[in-house]
């Protein structure tokens, strides 16, 4: 058993360690990614399984995704359902903007991005760690890697029950953090299609600036926005060409 000890101030090292576990303690809090990779880099067996300890997962499914793991994919995720899981009113924009991103990006439907619950190999995602978050956007980036490089990712739908203590991601940084790795990832193993989705927004204020010349008495100012706006959209567009090509 092996326990990381993320800078905490209770008695969690030395109780862990005299229950026989390996104890590696973090002087300061590192976050939950990077606690992850510590665990990871330290396991003795190449098949890895993470889950919450908030009894929110019903890890009594874990055999089944091991079993997805000997079939040949190179990671199994439990996607949550259930009332639990929809959460709060205010997380549902960020949810629904980040499984839009992510989406697009990789041109495919994920059912849960950033499940708590997922089997991989321990060789396939140590290549990875330099570009995997280091906080809570672990499972989002390690999600989002995995369909850019082409990988084999399995989901299977699990009920997603109620949380022991207190949630604490907070929605809007860890929601603007998450966004920002998001960002990240795409920039680096699929440039093209953020270049596109920038391009595409431009285009939009493009055609709203061009629209706004007709309800405008003056309209020299949306005009001169709209050369902007299009102008900006085809350079984005030709950046992300160059960029691929470069590659």
């Amino acid at each position: 058993m092996i326990v990381i000890d993320d800078g905490s101030s209770d008695q969690t090292a030395s109780v862990a360690k005299d229950a026989g576990a390996v104890v590696l303690r973090h002087p300061a809090p590192g976050g939950y990614g990077r606690s992850l990779k510590d665990g990871i880099r330290h396991a003795t067996n190449d098949i890895v399984a993470i889950t919450d300890a908030d009894g929110t997962y019903p890890v009594e499914r874990l055999p089944e995704l091991v079993q997805l793991i000997d079939s040949g994919f190179d990671m199994a995720v439990g996607a949550r359902r259930g009332k639990y899981y929809r959460g709060s009113f205010l997380k549902m924009p960020a949810r629904i903007l980040l499984q839009w991103l992510v989406e697009f990006t990789t041109g495919r439907r994920i059912p849960d991005i950033n499940s708590g619950l997922r089997v991989f190999r321990k060789s396939d995602a140590e290549q990875y760690f330099g570009d995997l978050c280091n906080g809570f956007s672990f499972t989002t980036t390690i999600t989002l890697i995995y369909m850019l490089t082409g990988k084999f990712v399995q989901y299977t739908p699990i009920d997603y029950a109620a949380r022991i203590g207190k949630s604490k991601v907070r929605i809007i940084r860890d929601s603007l953090r998450t966004l920002q790795y998001v960002v990240e990832v795409i920039a680096r193993f699929n440039p093209l299609k953020l270049f596109i989705l920038l391009s595409f927004l431009l285009g939009f204020f493009a055609v709203a600036s061009l629209v706004s010349t007709f309800v405008m008495r003056d309209p020299s100012l949306p005009l001169l926005l709209f050369t902007i706006f299009l102008a900006s959209s085809f350079l984005m567009f030709g950046l992300g060409i160059f960029t691929v090509h470069r590659r």
